[in-house]
């Protein structure tokens, strides 16, 4: 990447973030002729910096695990999440000894600092929303309306995913509207034994592959960049040497460089956004170097707001002025308000029997998916929540481990395969209280000189409700498709634990309610865009990073008639 060479402190455009959302931005910014700089807080990563992604489970310390010790020092919060925090990908999850935060209520904040940001491991689901979810609020009363519908989105949602590369199997849901696919990864038998037997004694509900941003097929004119066809290695979360799915570091930032438009300068802390008073627009932003400790400004004629929803408003949060103390563009006063995610730690496992004489060869990098099935129509309503949940699951064979032996008969045994173990995980809709919040506190300074974060959010009444009813029909589903020792769980997660944080700047049609437009722009400072999960009005069942992009895709398209127009 083009990160050394002489610098300029003039731009066409600045991009705040590298990741999902804002290697999306740059590509598109620089692919309409716009001399762009890319901020990134965290260090510098090139695609193959991925120092775990060809190790064996035996190459990893501690059967993976870090030590006890290390996570007390530096992963004290993350590591609440027992699953998160594990040797083969450290290097890529923020120490929380660099950046804590605090909490009212329980807030788990997952953060990688680092160019390419969460994009190297994020899950890859990508489903489309439809009107259910963008009317859902006005149809409630909930929030605020959505300045959009489904309509407005779709033709971006067509051009991100013929670039991104989403394998998936249509099926005509209007929850989950079909989208471009590749080819599906197909379910493997003990997943189609699950479709069908689920569907006979459930109509409405539906195993579908998931859908994916993993090349089942590669096109070298369509997925450019440094990418090549997904290898099946079910390694993603380590970072892909072979660019198989869909990174910032594989696709869009490769892409940004290309044009020769794109200056990408990692190590920068972004302080704020400036405000012209005498303009109305931003004139820049102030930065902090990570390394040097120098501040240094940067100014371009349009901003794109990109950090994450947490560090995106963090820094509108500290943008004051005379006429903005309160944050930049937050008039409305709900700049950091209505954070969202989706929770879960709630489903079902079984073992099915039978399919003895049948296995599958090498891995594949996903399973299968449940869309939404309730509160989609009068004959799915509920009367104890509202919105709904969906499921991630998998059915896989793994060694024999019944137990009872020892010594030569054990290694005879485990190379036999035991019985299929199905596994679905439940992920609901949070709604958007706006009582769930971050705030900065100007009294307690990060070692960069930053406030610290404080959050208090968590799960409501709804939530409780939707969770009780989740886990039943995870189970009854199991015992549908004819699995046995069926076992559930609701163990209560709190906001952020999903990894899917929305809301804080939210959309709306009105101002005095809402902090962007229908455009993703400020409401009051109309040459700064945010296109991160900082921009939901709603949370959706369904993972929201394909929803970011097409967002960007569609903003940085407007501003570009904007500019040509003289308008900004």
């Amino acid at each position: 990447m083009n990160y050394n060479t002489k610098e300029s402190y003039t731009y066409d455009a600045i991009v705040i973030g590298s990741g999902i959302s804002g290697g999306y931005a740059a590509m598109e910014l620089c692919k309409k002729g716009y001399k762009t700089i890319v901020l990134e807080r965290g260090r510098m990563v090139k695609h193959g910096d991925y120092p775990t992604a060809g190790f064996d489970p035996w190459d990893l310390p501690n059967n993976n695990r870090v030590a006890a010790e290390e996570v007390a020092n530096d992963y004290f919060q993350q590591d609440r999440l027992s699953w998160w925090v594990r040797e083969d990908h450290k290097h890529f999850i923020n120490k929380d000894s660099d950046y804590s935060y605090d909490e009212v209520n329980r807030f788990d904040w997952i953060r990688g600092h680092h160019v390419g940001g969460r994009s190297i491991m994020w899950g890859r689901q990508c489903y489309r929303w439809s009107d259910i979810d963008f009317a859902a609020n006005l149809k409630e009363g909930i929030a605020v309306d959505w300045p959009i519908r489904y309509k407005d989105i779709a033709p971006w949602y067509d051009y991100v995913e013929t670039f991104v590369g989403v394998s998936g199997q249509k099926e005509g849901l209007k929850q989950i509207p079909d989208g471009k696919f590749l080819k599906p990864w197909p379910l493997n038998c003990a997943e189609q034994h699950l479709r069908k037997t689920i569907n006979a004694a459930y109509p409405d509900r539906l195993v579908t592959p998931s859908r994916l941003a993993n090349l089942s097929e590669y096109d070298p004119e369509v997925h450019l960049g440094t990418r090549g066809a997904c290898q099946n290695r079910a390694r993603c979360v380590r970072g892909c040497p072979f660019g198989g799915y869909f990174s910032s570091l594989s696709a869009t930032l490769p892409v940004a460089e290309a044009t020769g438009n794109m200056h990408l300068r990692p190590d920068s802390i972004v302080h704020e956004i400036i405000f012209d008073t005498k303009t109305g627009k931003a004139s820049g932003v102030r930065v902090k170097d990570r390394l040097t400790g120098e501040d240094v400004e940067f100014k371009a004629r349009i901003i794109f707001c990109n950090a994450s929803t947490i560090g995106s408003t963090a820094i509108l949060l500290n943008s004051r002025s005379t006429t903005f103390p309160d944050g930049l563009g937050n008039s409305s006063g709900e700049l950091g308000h209505n954070i969202m995610d989706h929770h879960y730690g709630m489903g079902a496992a079984g073992t099915l029997p039978g399919m003895e004489e049948t296995y599958y060869k090498g891995r594949k990098p996903n399973g299968f998916y449940i869309p939404r099935f309730t509160n989609i129509d009068e004959a799915s309503k509920q009367k104890s929540y509202l919105r709904g949940f969906g499921y991630q699951g998998t059915a896989t064979r793994g060694p024999n481990t019944s137990g009872g032996v020892i010594g030569a008969a054990l290694k005879e045994q485990i190379f036999q395969p035991g019985p299929y173990q199905i596994r679905m995980t439940c992920f609901g809709e949070l709604l958007p209280y706006h009582d769930n919040k971050m705030w900065l506190n100007f009294d307690k300074k990060d070692k960069h000189g930053m406030p610290t974060i404080t959050f208090d959010a968590s799960l409501k009444e709804n939530e409780m409700k939707m969770r009780e009813h989740g886990v039943q029909c995870a189970a009854e589903m199991l015992a549908a498709a004819g699995c046995k020792d069926i076992t559930t769980s609701n163990i209560e997660t709190a906001p952020g634990a999903c990894i899917h944080e929305m809301g804080t700047a939210r959309m709306g049609h009105d101002k005095q309610t809402s902090v962007l437009n229908k455009w993703n722009q400020l409401h009051e400072v109309p040459n700064v865009f945010v296109t991160d999960g900082a921009c939901m009005t709603s949370s959706g069942t369904q993972n929201p990073s394909i929803t970011y992009m097409a967002l960007t895709a569609r903003a940085v398209d407007y501003a570009d008639r904007m500019v040509r127009d003289g308008v900004l």
